[in-house]
């Protein structure tokens, strides 16, 4: 997902992008939506969320 897509998303969800990276922006969300901030940490490959949105650009 391309930065532009990730900031519709928080537009969405009610985050405001500000200049945050898109790792930081991605984990605001999760935040927001009450989730792991697991996207690109030590945690992502043990998280069990195979439907997160955000799974095909995590590591």
């Amino acid at each position: 997902m391309n930065m532009n897509q990730v900031k519709a998303v928080a537009k969405e969800r009610g985050v405001k992008p500000g200049k945050l990276k898109k790792e930081d922006l991605i984990r605001a969300i999760q935040l927001s939506e009450e989730n792991p901030q697991c996207f690109n940490t030590s945690f992502s490959n043990l998280c069990g969320q195979e439907e997160c949105l955000w799974r095909e650009d995590c590591d």
